[in-house]
């Protein structure tokens, strides 16, 4: 399962994405934006990042205009790891590397094709588990102690 929230910037974007999400059968949670209409990114990330981190979903995708502040608000929230990812390669890394559990897009920043691409790549990509990567990431969890 999947959460999946936005502000007003990341509204079109994110409509495209849960479109994209059904026709390959991923299953998600729309947690807002619902309008276009002017609202606070924090709201939306911090709500994913709950979701993900409560395990009621296993990833989330939060979208704002640059994707900048909506992955600074989840990433506010202790065992996210909100990736900013402006294409594949960058998707890829922030999971086989970071196991990253969030992705971040800005809607005002990629085009629709790109972006689908990215959050498929996202959402394919296995966490490595090497060692030193395992090492590294607890050491980020350490610095919010």
């Amino acid at each position: 399962m999947i959460a999946i929230g936005c502000d007003h910037g990341g509204f079109a974007l994110k409509q495209e994405i849960m479109h994209w999400l059904t026709e390959k059968g991923w299953e998600y949670r729309d947690l807002g934006c619902y309008t276009e209409e002017s609202c606070d990114y924090p709201v939306y990330g911090r709500a994913v990042a709950k979701a993900v981190t409560q395990g009621d979903c296993d990833f989330g995708i939060v979208i704002c205009g640059t994707g900048i502040g909506i992955s600074l608000a989840a990433n506010k929230v202790p065992g996210i790891r909100a990736a900013l990812c402006t294409d594949c390669f960058m998707a890829e890394a922030s999971r086989q590397h970071n196991d990253a559990n969030i992705l971040a897009l800005g809607g005002r920043v990629l085009g629709t094709g790109l972006a689908l691409k990215i959050v498929e790549t996202f959402l394919q990509t296995p966490f490595s588990g090497d060692e030193r990567h395992v090492r590294r990431i607890r050491g980020i969890e350490e610095l919010g102690n």
